[in-house]
């Protein structure tokens, strides 16, 4: 039973060396690939707009990284004056080594849904919200907060970007080495792995894999897509992956 992880770089090859070390076979495929943000240079701007009692999310560790390379870049440092929130745990832990500031996140799921879920999220009337994001997305988060009377401002720290494979050479490949387990971690991705494989494989193979997901959402995404096997792991970290494919 061979494991395939879709992560990109470095979470990817990083999960797979920890599945390897326990004497699990593992492969790394990454279908996304970051390059920086069509609005970082727009970042300084506006982390200087927000003030005493605002809010900031950052809500993946990849728009934390390229935020804080860019600053750096800058000469600038992160505000102390708002209030910091990330989508989840490891997220929150990228975010509060380079800024030295506490940071709120779910300890439950890590969603917009739990997310907004916090005390500090419910009386944000008045308030700026910075969102420090990747391109596209959901937008749930803003959408809500800016129903609660907040004034949202998002920021596309990074761009994912596909990576283009041979579908059918891929398909082989891992068919061959006895892949019957995947490890998708967005819809995004689990969309383009479904695209990328033929028919034929998809039907013969691809769909018979069980499938690991992060979130419900991904689990009815997958069943519209014809997986019919699916497991949820407890977050997006590789901990928690690490954890369900045990």
């Amino acid at each position: 039973m061979s494991i395939l992880v879709t992560r990109p770089s470095p979470q990817g090859e990083e999960l797979v060396s920890r599945l390897r070390a326990l004497g699990r076979e593992a492969w790394s495929f990454p279908l996304i690939e970051f390059t920086p943000g069509r609005e970082l240079a727009t970042l300084s701007g506006h982390l200087a707009d927000v003030k005493e009692g605002d809010l900031l999310f950052a809500l993946s560790q990849h728009a934390v990284e390229f935020a804080h390379a860019h600053l750096q870049q800058q000469g600038k440092s992160w505000p102390p004056a708002p209030g910091y929130f990330a989508i989840g745990r490891t997220t929150a832990l990228a975010l509060h080594k380079v800024s030295g500031i506490d940071v709120r996140y779910p300890l439950d799921r890590e969603i917009s849904e739990v997310l907004l879920q916090l005390p500090e999220l419910q009386n944000v009337a008045g308030k700026k919200a910075l969102i420090l994001r990747g391109n596209g997305g959901r937008e749930l988060l803003g959408e809500t907060l800016q129903s609660r009377g907040a004034y949202v401002t998002f920021c596309e720290c990074y761009q994912r970007s596909p990576r283009h494979y041979d579908g059918a050479q891929e398909a082989m490949r891992w068919q061959s080495r006895g892949v019957t387990r995947l490890v998708v971690t967005s819809g995004e991705m689990l969309q383009q792995l479904w695209a990328l494989i033929p028919q034929w494989y998809r039907e013969g193979w691809l769909l018979n894999c069980e499938l690991l997901v992060v979130s419900e959402r991904l689990v009815q995404q997958a069943r519209e897509l014809g997986w019919r096997n699916i497991r949820v792991a407890d977050s997006a970290d590789n901990d928690a992956l690490l954890r369900a494919l045990q």
